[in-house]
């Protein structure tokens, strides 16, 4: 598999690039001409990405096909020929968000008008509506599910040809981990999907439909990539997957989660590894192991919970009690070294009562979480829960998510003030208008604002010390020898 790396800008550039940004390196500014024949008349693409960083993976993915082929990237769908959008379906307003925007294409809009647009709707919207994008905007073109974007060059070459309606939704093949190219738009990290769909059956979730079964990529394409990776020179790689640690090698060699882990992190110059989302049914002690074995694996596990009531999860279908996801709690905290947990949490699911909410309240406070992405239940097409009897009101929806959210704003506040006095290697990945702030994440993925005197640390690993915390970021100074 190739790689285009934005790795290969000069400092100089991404520097001047990150302070104009105020934050975070803009990534669609990291762009640098890849060598590639003369694109189909020309043509000029742009992609917008919605949802997880699966999503923004695959969008790499597919800009590797596109400049494989010799299309040219541009800023934005004004200058584009072809328009690509990767949806999500996880909620209902991201794919409202993308319907939206596929309105401005229609004919009967001036931006609409110009008729020499190609327009492709990808990812999990793609999957879950099909054909029938068509008929609602018959103005796109092309719908294809991440499981056909290794076929993307003949969908291209189809619209080159002047076609006008082409699909791909094919949804159980493994071929979606192997593509010609992979554009990376991150200079310093890198993500790999090493799973693909899932086979859980929660009530809530379109995933098993959008992205299918689970299929694991072989354990040997996944360390070719990773030697790859290392030799352009990133140094932190992220592995994805919808339930990352169901991992199961189908190659020969038959490596369990833990030990790919181990030996993702054992290849040379890769000084970080993480992994995303693990389900906690699959989390086992020998993941925690392998943590403590290797201090490239960083120390945090995003565990999702959803709720803190057992009934509420048994009618989500998680496979778990709420006594069996504090069991997971403690074996992740008897690691020897500390370990950052971060969850994902639905209030007003269909019959959750206020005493349930209160359980999920007081699983706040029993398991302490460094971060928590919590949601309001939306209803997904082709789901057990979209028809479930005794919805939650949309208003007692809104109280009770923020009443979650001030909860664990009070838990971060009060847990990260023990950080003050400490130092953390941080991976300096943005920067501030100002010369002497720096932003960068700890290994246990803590966001740290942070001063220092040095320019140009963009990519560096830097030591900080920690002289303040607030309940989403700390701040510091750079330690100087």
């Amino acid at each position: 598999m190739g790689i285009v790396a934005a790795k290969n800008l000069s400092k100089d550039v991404i520097t001047s690039l990150c302070m104009s940004d105020a934050i975070h390196v803009p990534l669609d500014s990291l762009r640098p001409a890849v060598p590639a024949a003369q694109s189909p008349a020309g043509w000029t693409f742009y992609i917008e990405t919605f949802g997880c960083q699966m999503n923004d993976h695959d969008s790499e993915k597919v800009a590797g096909v596109l400049l494989r082929r010799g299309y040219r990237r541009v800023a934005s769908p004004e200058e584009a020929r072809l328009v690509f959008y990767n949806t999500c379906s996880i909620r209902e307003k991201a794919a409202h968000k993308v319907f939206s925007r596929l309105g401005a294409f229609d004919p009967k809009n001036n931006f609409g008008q110009d008729s020499g647009k190609v327009i492709g709707v990808l990812g999990c919207v793609a999957q879950q509506e099909g054909e029938k994008i068509f008929k609602r905007a018959p103005w796109v073109s092309l719908v294809c599910g991440s499981a056909s974007y290794r076929k993307l060059p003949l969908l291209l070459a189809r619209l080159e040809a002047g076609e006008r309606r082409v699909t791909g939704l094919e949804t159980d093949t493994d071929e979606t981990f192997e593509t010609e190219l992979t554009r990376r738009d991150h200079p310093f990290r890198a993500y790999l999907t090493i799973i693909e769909g899932c086979d859980k059956s929660c009530t809530y979730c379109v995933v098993p439909y959008t992205r299918g079964p689970e299929r694991s990529r072989a354990s040997d394409a996944i360390l070719r990539e990773v030697r790859e990776l290392a030799d352009v020179g990133y140094t932190e790689l992220q592995l994805l997957g919808q339930t990352v640690n169901s991992y199961r090698d189908p190659s020969a060699r038959h490596l369990a989660f833990s030990e790919l882990l181990l030996a993702v992190a054992e290849v040379a110059g890769i000084r970080r590894v993480r992994f995303m989302t693990s389900h906690p049914r699959d989390l086992g002690a020998d993941i925690i192991d392998a943590i403590d074995a290797s201090p490239a694996l960083c120390d945090h596990i995003h565990l999702p919970v959803q709720a803190g009531s057992t009934r509420v999860l048994r009618a989500m279908q998680r496979t778990y009690t709420r006594d069996a996801y504090l069991d997971k709690i403690s074996v992740i905290r008897r690691a020897r070294r500390p370990i950052s947990i971060t969850t994902d949490i639905i209030v007003g699911f269909p019959g959750e009562t206020e005493s349930d909410f209160d359980e999920t309240l007081t699983l706040l406070d029993a398991v302490q979480f460094d971060s928590v992405f919590a949601f309001q239940y939306s209803p997904r097409p082709n789901t057990a829960a979209a028809v479930m009897a005794d919805p939650v009101p949309e208003g007692e929806k809104v109280r009770r998510l923020q009443a979650l959210l001030e909860r664990q704003r009070g838990i971060q506040s009060q847990n990260n003030q023990r950080f003050v006095g400490q130092s953390f290697e941080v991976l300096v990945d943005g920067g501030s208008r100002r010369e002497t702030q720096w932003i960068g994440r700890t290994s246990s993925n803590r966001t740290v604002n942070f001063a220092s005197s040095r320019q140009d640390l963009l990519g560096e690993y830097v030591r900080v010390r920690i002289t303040g915390a607030g309940p989403n970021s700390l701040t510091g100074q750079e330690c100087i020898e």
